[in-house]
């Protein structure tokens, strides 16, 4: 059985996960079910470990803030006929403790060692700290 990996990408355009959340809440997704397509241009060559259970973390000005877990992957043909991955992403977003990533174009890989853990329940309602505290926090391992 292949391990697990997530993949890691900036969500360019949002300044907080609600600037996503309302995003996708505006976007009719193209599945009856309601799962949301985020299309890249490179398919994952781990692609067997992606599917075992990863999840897209959304990395929002500088800090990982939350998750989709991954469902599939589609071929999506662009306008320019050139084929590309679509992410099919679980409509639930869940928020994670603050991870400082630096800006980087495309995807990465990440761990699961590596991924930050999701807020216990409840936690997502807290008001939002300053970022440069959330950072700091997270930096040293108390958030």
């Amino acid at each position: 059985m292949a391990g697990i990996v997530h993949l890691l990408k900036l969500c360019v355009g949002t300044d907080s996960v609600e600037d996503l959340l309302d995003w996708q809440s505006t976007q009719p997704s193209p599945f009856a079910t309601g799962e949301r397509r985020h299309t890249t241009r490179m398919w994952p060559r781990r692609e067997a470990e992606v599917l075992a259970g990863g999840s897209l973390y959304w990395v929002i000005k500088g800090l990982v803030l939350c998750r989709q877990r991954i469902i599939r992957l589609d071929k999506v043909e662009g306008a320019d006929g050139i084929l590309r991955c679509g992410l099919i992403l679980d409509p639930e977003v869940i928020r994670t403790a603050p991870l400082p990533k630096r800006p980087f174009q495309g995807w990465r890989y990440l761990d699961p060692k590596d991924a930050p853990p999701d807020l216990q329940a409840g936690r997502e309602a807290e008001p939002d700290l300053p970022r440069s505290l959330l950072s700091a926090l997270s930096e040293i391992g108390l958030r």
